[in-house]
């Protein structure tokens, strides 16, 4: 008797979950024939999981951060394969992207609400007053599929007239895990190498208090955000030990949270700064400090 209802149980639980479809192919040219390419890590347990376990242990968590390097087309690929996997398992609260702006909402909302009435807009990219920084060739799709949803798409950044005002007068941040000393040293480190050290360190503290920002504005829109909710955002915003996350803890709300990081294969993902990692074809590499001296 206790068999035969450990199988009933089993065939139940197998009857409610939904089988995803494959995950697109890679579209990025390098690195095709890379061990990695295409692995799902369990960081906690260095274990593989597949695409299946990925999306049933995503769709459980009120709050999925997911990492992404802006310029590589196979990770929106997957953003977008991941929210309609989600969507399948069960309904999606909202979405929240690093790309809108909050004075982009009232566009967003109209777009959506025409779209919604069978009335899309012609042009979404002008519709939407997107921004030029972020390539609409690779965000276009993800961001279209979102207009036709019943929940909503909404703006996760700062407007540049918040990001200046912050440049200009830092705030004050508060919580004890994301204003230690090491969270701040990693991420001046990370500000340096990644304006290539042309800042002058007279900049610093103002580069610190913006990133910081961001990535507290990031945490009260999912906070704010009808759940589950899902952020699309830059690798380095989601990280555990250093960006949204610990924003999260310390505005009260620390558990329930699911971070996946997409990265190029070859590239160190640790348990420390994800859940999760998949590992994908990469992008050529750009020496950006190189045209930056320039």
């Amino acid at each position: 008797m206790r068999i035969l209802l450990l199988c009933l149980i089993s065939l139940l639980a197998a009857c409610q979950s939904h089988y995803v479809t494959p995950p697109p192919a890679a579209i990025a040219p390098q690195d095709r024939g890379h061990a990695d390419l295409g692995v799902i890590r369990e960081l906690a347990t260095g274990r593989t999981v597949t695409p299946q376990e990925l999306v049933e242990r995503l769709a459980v968590a009120p709050r999925v951060l997911v990492g992404e390097q802006h310029d590589n087309p196979d990770h929106h690929a997957l953003e977008l394969w991941l929210l309609r996997e989600l969507a399948a398992q069960r309904p999606q609260g909202s979405l929240l992207m690093e790309m809108l702006n909050p004075d982009q909402q009232a566009k967003v909302d109209a777009a959506q609400a025409a779209t919604r009435a069978g009335q899309p807009p012609a042009d979404p990219y002008q519709a939407l007053a997107w921004q030029a920084n972020w390539d609409w060739g690779v965000y276009g799709a993800l961001v279209n599929y979102a207009l036709r949803q019943p929940y909503p798409l909404m703006a996760a950044n700062l407007d540049r007239s918040q990001i200046m005002q912050i440049y200009k007068q830092r705030p004050t941040l508060t919580g004890p895990a994301s204003t230690t000393e090491q969270v701040q040293a990693t991420l001046l480190d990370d500000i340096r190498a990644s304006h290539c050290g042309l800042l002058p360190e007279s900049q610093m503290p103002a580069m610190l208090a913006v990133q910081q920002q961001r990535d507290r504005r990031m945490a009260e829109r999912l906070l704010a955000a009808p759940a589950p909710a899902l952020l699309l955002a830059g690798a380095f915003h989601v990280r555990k030990d250093l960006g949204v996350p610990l924003h999260l803890e310390d505005l009260g709300t620390g558990q329930g949270t699911a971070v996946l990081v997409l990265a190029e294969a070859g590239n160190t993902v640790t348990a420390e700064s994800a859940d999760y990692v998949w590992y994908t074809a990469a992008q050529p590499e750009e020496d950006h400090c190189a045209q930056l001296r320039r």
